[in-house]
């Protein structure tokens, strides 16, 4: 059973050698996320949503080379250093977080981001047996201020406040409610994952503590920590 859940947003910018200038700036959403990842143990599984669906096994290998700089990750401990191929930005984020927090291993379902709400709680419920702690990873929207990288939308604040007040109390039915088409409008990528997590959450008491909130560069970033009550 799954008894504690990690959310974080998946910004190549978490990772100070391609932050440059703008590591101060992001100090804050970094040792939050950091902080927060602490609480999983050794043995993790990641869900966020992607093109292509798809599971990068804790054998996975890669390296942030197409975001700029070339820094590797491995999705587990005792994996080959050597990258065997292309990962998706979830899976280097969430191999970069394994590796600063010393967890054992991490293996990433991709989930498509078009996917139904239905889709998403059926995968939810469905993960709940795994013995791990779950890591959810997504971005607010990307239409925060007229220098966002999706142009700025009046609806933007308002939106990530709310996901914000919904982290931060486990509100399940909040995020169950989410609209996908609204979410598409506001270049939300976390609306998948939060959706399958209230799908695991759903009928169980937990106990949420909301970490960070905010829109650096444009972008909606929010961590939060719930536990199994």
């Amino acid at each position: 059973m799954i008894t504690q859940v990690v959310m974080v947003p998946q910004p190549p910018l978490l990772v100070p050698e391609l932050a440059a200038g703008a590591a101060p700036e992001t100090a804050q959403l970094r040792e939050a996320c950091l902080s927060a990842v602490r609480a999983l143990g050794g043995r993790w599984l990641a869900v966020a949503a992607g093109p292509v669906e798809q599971t990068v096994s804790a054998a996975g290998a890669g390296t942030f080379r197409g975001y700029g700089v070339d820094v590797g990750v491995t999705l587990a401990a005792a994996a080959a250093s050597t990258p065997a191929g292309e990962l998706p930005l979830p899976a280097l984020i969430a191999g970069w977080l394994r590796g600063q927090a010393g967890a054992e291993s991490v293996e990433v379902r991709v989930v498509d981001a078009t996917a139904t709400p239905g889709h998403c709680a059926d995968l939810g419920r469905s993960l709940d047996s795994e013995d791990a702690g779950l890591l959810v990873l997504g971005d607010g929207s990307n239409r925060h201020g007229p220098r966002s990288p999706g142009n700025e939308d009046e609806r933007a604040p308002g939106f990530d406040e709310a996901i914000a007040a919904a982290l931060g109390k486990a509100d399940v039915e909040a995020l169950k409610a989410l609209d996908p088409g609204l979410c598409a409008e506001l270049g939300v990528t976390g609306r998948v994952p939060w959706q399958v997590l209230a799908g695991l959450a759903d009928g169980a008491s937990w106990r949420a503590e909301l970490l960070y909130t905010g829109a650096p560069h444009g972008v909606g970033y929010h961590v939060a920590v719930w536990e199994r009550g």
